[in-house]
């Protein structure tokens, strides 16, 4: 039997969301390390922006981090990650926007070497996540009481706000716990970097 492999940055939360499907799927997986700005020929070879997370299946190839977890979903569909009703899962893939666009969205700010840039990148991602308590009302999960590709998103950013140096208020209590749920989950336990445990182990 083949094995796939995934082109992934030890260090980046879009690599880090598509390990965790994968060990949500209990694939076998090569992983090799890239890390950001490093040149390695071998993913420049299968993919010329030489960009983490890239995914190789057979002769297949792909790039960008929600792209390939949609493909690992309809591949491999057990457990399924995404909803079955078409309703759902379209609402489903607003969130996933919203997650896109207003969490990761902010993260080469937050890394920016200019502190004005910076703290403001950092505020935006704790009022942005504080504004997502509302789907957590009531239920186990982000939407849902089932695991789905969303919480495969969230993981990573909220298991990354220590290194952020952003602390949630008390109010936020549900997220912490839901945080919680996720970082318990043998597919994000067993698919952690090494540099992603030194985060909690640092704080």
């Amino acid at each position: 039997m083949h094995t796939m492999t995934l082109y992934s940055d030890p260090s980046s939360a879009q690599s880090h969301r598509v390990r965790i499907v994968l060990g949500e799927k209990d694939l076998v997986f090569n992983v090799e390390n890239v890390a950001h700005g490093e040149n390695n020929e071998d993913l420049i070879a299968l993919n010329p922006n030489n960009t983490t997370p890239t995914f190789v299946d057979r002769n297949l190839v792909l790039y960008e981090s929600r792209v390939i977890m949609e493909y690992l979903d309809e591949r491999f569909p057990h457990p399924p990650l995404m909803p079955v009703d078409p309703v759902v899962r379209a609402k489903t893939r607003m969130v996933l926007h919203y997650i896109e666009k207003d969490l990761y969205g902010l993260l080469e700010d937050i890394k920016s070497s200019g502190e004005k840039k910076s703290s403001a990148a950092k505020e935006n991602l704790k009022n942005n996540l504080l504004l997502s308590l509302d789907f957590l009302q009531g239920k186990k999960y982000f939407l849902s009481d089932d695991f789905s590709i969303v919480d495969c998103s969230m993981a990573p950013i909220l298991w990354r706000l220590p290194e952020y140096e952003i602390e949630l208020p008390k109010s936020a209590a549900p997220i912490l716990k839901y945080a919680d749920r996720l970082f318990q989950r043998g597919s994000f336990i067993e698919n952690l970097s090494e540099q992603e445990e030194e985060i909690r182990n640092n704080f």
